[in-house]
């Protein structure tokens, strides 16, 4: 008898969680020999995905919460909720039933055969071919500049073996790129393609700026290319100036009477090295703030509540 955890990061999901326990529940019911538990874990939610939650944990056993002191973010929290699962393997499955959950006993039967990692890759989606076609860019780009050999269009639901749940404790990061985690670990990985249902309920909470997030940080934490990009624009930008002014030097010795450079050349190599600093310091940035949270060593969540455990 195996006994696995399914946990599930949410945040104003209220018409999401019942449906997606009920699929959990069923998927579950297809698997063998099999117990589990389902750990919700909540970003202190504003309507009423913590009451939908508490009425079914209070009639099911199986159904475990959290619920955050504060919205910690969607990197933090899902990583917590992953630590806490005592299952012999976790399912990492989000609340917004665009993972569909009727995957699981597949991805149980692939760890059966001694997959540490079973990964579910999007093969399509049905969201925007715009912003699917930029997700798959992104992943390219950080293919082409990782040390590592990353999982291209994974965006974390899976099945990870407990072997692999207690490697990514011993990297003990208070703020992981999971995906990034898992190439690194470098376990058997098994994939499983799937297609992207569109979100049938609420709205996406991945705006702007948490996308931006996950792109900067899944690019300076297992590459350098970006800080020797800067170096190398650093040596361009110093050769072209060199370059640049020799020729005008020879030009006014040969043309003294009539050449006169003006203003314009001197605004133009101005906003020019303004630009390249400006650029250089930004990406020096992204790696310095990355360095100042780790040092803090700050937890990934702080609890309010527990339920069912």
């Amino acid at each position: 008898m195996n006994f696995l955890s399914v946990i599930t990061p949410c945040f104003n999901e209220e018409g999401n969680v019942a449906e997606l326990y009920s699929r959990v529940q069923a998927a579950m019911a297809q698997v063998p020999g099999c117990d589990y538990e389902h750990i919700f874990i909540d970003n202190a939610s504003t309507d009423r995905t913590v009451e939908i939650i508490r009425e079914i944990a209070a009639a099911e056993p199986r159904v475990k919460l959290i619920v955050n002191a504060r919205n910690f973010g969607h990197i933090r929290s899902p990583m917590h909720a992953m630590l806490q699962a005592r299952g012999e393997a976790v399912i990492s499955i989000v609340a917004d039933l665009q993972d569909p959950p009727e995957m699981i006993p597949e991805l149980v039967a692939r760890w059966r055969e001694g997959n540490k990692m079973v990964l579910c890759v999007k093969r399509s989606s049905a969201e925007h071919a715009l912003m699917f076609l930029l997700r798959r860019t992104y992943y390219a780009v950080v293919e082409r500049l990782s040390s590592i050999t990353t999982v291209q269009n994974f965006t974390g639901f899976g099945l990870y073996d407990r072997k692999v749940v207690e490697a990514v404790r011993e990297f003990d990061d208070p703020y992981p790129f999971f995906r990034g985690m898992i190439a690194e670990i470098g376990l058997g990985i098994c994939t499983i393609p799937y297609d992207q249902p569109v979100r049938s309920h609420g709205i996406t909470k991945n705006n702007f700026y948490a996308l931006y997030d996950i792109a900067m940080l899944g690019i300076i934490n297992h590459s350098k290319v970006p800080l020797r990009l800067v170096t190398g624009l650093g040596f361009v930008s110093a050769s072209v100036s060199l370059v640049a002014g020799i020729g005008y030097l020879l030009y006014k010795l040969i043309f003294w009477s009539h050449f006169n450079v003006g203003i314009a050349p001197l605004v133009i190599g101005l906003f020019f090295l303004g630009s390249v600093q400006l650029v250089s310091l930004g990406i020096i940035g992204e790696y310095v703030g990355a360095i100042h949270t780790q040092v803090q060593k700050r937890p990934l969540v702080i609890e309010k509540e527990r339920i069912g455990f």
